[in-house]
């Protein structure tokens, strides 16, 4: 086993653990109070839900698309997050563009989709490579409860070699 395979695993690990609870209440404490969940991690896709309860729901009794927009970022940003923790360099990550479409009120817990995790792995690579700043468009697809799209969300992520402090 490598030593990407072996980092790969150890993140994966972290995030669907109980300890993911420490990250997210000391970096991201509003989807630790959605009740954000990675509930699938792999090389090229992430799963993450995030329940209809209270806290998450708008006046029309359905879940605010603030809170559905954070958890379709945190499924692309865990996929990102994952595959710069593979590499031995540090890497800025950085969103510069949203595009998103709801075809139906969420009423129910969502499950959210991102299966691009193969072309993120290539687009870090290039910009380790290159040395510069490189763009990539993933996508992610909210299901409710019956398995039925009602969001779609487009991310322009932006990754950008840091420099080495001398």
């Amino acid at each position: 086993m490598d030593i990407e395979s072996i980092r790969q695993n150890k993140f994966i690990k972290k995030v669907t653990s109980w300890k993911f609870f420490f990250f997210l209440l000391y970096y991201l404490p509003m989807a630790l109070l959605a009740g954000l969940k990675v509930k699938k991690l792999s090389n090229s896709t992430a799963e993450v839900t995030v329940p209809f309860k209270f806290l998450n729901k708008n006046p029309f009794n359905s879940i605010y698309f603030a809170v559905l927009t954070m958890a379709a970022e945190f499924s692309t940003g865990i996929l990102s997050l994952m595959h710069i923790n593979k590499k031995d360099k540090k890497i800025s990550m950085l969103v510069v563009k949203i595009d998103c479409n709801f075809y139906k009120k969420a009423i129910s817990k969502v499950r959210f989709v991102c299966s691009n995790g193969d072309e993120i792995s290539q687009t870090i690579e290039k910009c380790i490579k290159s040395k510069n700043g490189e763009i990539i468009k993933v996508n992610s697809k909210g299901f409710d409860s019956n398995d039925v799209c009602v969001a779609e969300f487009n991310f322009t992520w932006s990754f950008k070699l840091k420099k080495v402090k001398i």
